[in-house]
C-alpha cells in the first residue's frame, strides 16, 4: 500500500483544525491572564531576579525545558529540571514520583526558593500531588505563582484519583495567577474509526504556546518600561555565541542548569 503523504491527507487536516481551534480558545480566553502574569514576569526581569518554571509530571517537564535557554527565550528563565520525574529516567517511575505526597515540597524546598522568587508551575491536569506540594510549600514561602493548567481536566478528576493530591486542590485555586491551557480530558483528541482509544494529544502545544505568549507579553512589558530583557539567540545562528556571552558572567552561577 502506497502512504499517503500529500498536504491535503484529512487525518492530518483533522489534527490540525483541532490544535488550531484549541490554541484559538487560549488566545481568545486567556490573553488577560496571561498579560497578567507577564507583568509579575517583568517585574522579575526588572529587578534582576529569576524566574523559575517547574512542570512536575512526565511530559508536563517538556514545558520547563520549552523556556529554558533557548532562541528567542529569556535569560532570566531557570528550569527546575528534577531527575525524579523525568520520563528519561523510567516512565512508570516517573508517574510514581508525582504521584508521591511531599515529594514537591522537597523540589522546593531545595531549590530553596522565597519571598522574592516566582515560579511558574505547569501541569496539563493540575491535580497530581507533586505540584499541588509544591504549589503549598512555594505559597507557604511567600513565592509568586503562576500557574499553567486545564481547569476542565482538575474540575472533572474525581476526587479518589489516584494522582490527587490528599487535599483533593486544584493547581488553578493556589496560584496568584492561573492561566487555563484548556486540555480536555485525556488529553488525546483524535477519534479514529476501529480504534477504541483517542490518538494524538494537544498538551504540549497548548504549553508551549502559553508560555511562548508569555514571553512574548513580558518583552512588551519591559521594553514599554524602558528595560532591554536579555534574550537569548541560537548559538546556530551566525554571532549566536557571541551575542549570549554578553550575558552568560550574569546567570552562569545562579541558574543551576546552566
Amino acid at each position: 500500500m502506497t502512504e499517503n503523504t500529500s498536504a491535503g491527507d484529512p487525518t492530518f487536516e483533522g489534527y490540525f483544525d483541532i490544535i488550531h481551534g484549541h490554541l484559538r480558545r487560549i488566545l481568545d480566553d486567556e490573553s488577560t491572564a496571561i498579560r497578567r502574569a507577564a507583568r509579575l514576569l517583568a517585574d522579575q526581569i526588572a529587578a534582576d531576579r529569576l524566574i523559575h518554571v517547574f512542570g512536575p509530571g512526565g511530559h508536563s517537564n517538556l514545558a520547563a525545558q520549552e523556556v529554558f535557554f533557548r532562541a528567542g527565550g529569556l535569560m532570566h528563565v531557570s528550569a527546575i529540571l528534577d531527575e525524579g520525574t523525568l520520563l528519561s529516567n523510567g516512565a512508570l517511575r516517573s508517574m510514581a514520583m508525582e504521584r508521591t505526597p511531599g515529594y514537591g515540597r522537597v523540589v522546593v524546598d531545595d531549590h530553596d526558593l522565597g519571598n522574592d522568587d516566582l515560579l511558574v508551575l505547569v501541569n496539563a491536569y493540575g491535580i497530581n500531588a507533586a505540584l499541588i506540594d509544591a504549589a503549598m510549600v512555594a505559597h507557604e514561602r511567600g513565592v509568586t505563582l503562576v500557574g499553567i493548567s486545564s481547569h476542565e481536566h482538575a474540575e472533572r478528576t474525581a476526587a479518589g484519583h489516584p494522582a490527587r493530591h490528599p487535599s483533593g486542590a486544584n493547581l488553578h485555586d493556589l496560584v496568584d495567577v492561573a492561566i487555563d491551557s484548556k486540555v480536555p480530558i485525556g488529553d488525546a483528541v483524535v477519534q479514529l474509526d476501529h480504534v477504541d482509544e483517542r490518538v494524538a494529544a494537544v498538551s504540549t502545544f497548548a504549553n508551549a504556546f502559553v508560555l511562548n505568549c508569555l514571553t512574548l507579553a513580558t518583552v512588551e512589558t519591559l521594553v514599554a518600561r524602558g528595560v532591554d530583557p536579555p534574550v537569548w539567540r541560537s548559538g546556530n545562528a551566525p554571532g549566536g555565541d557571541e551575542a549570549n556571552a554578553r550575558f552568560l558572567g550574569r546567570f552562569r552561577d545562579r541558574v543551576r542548569s546552566l
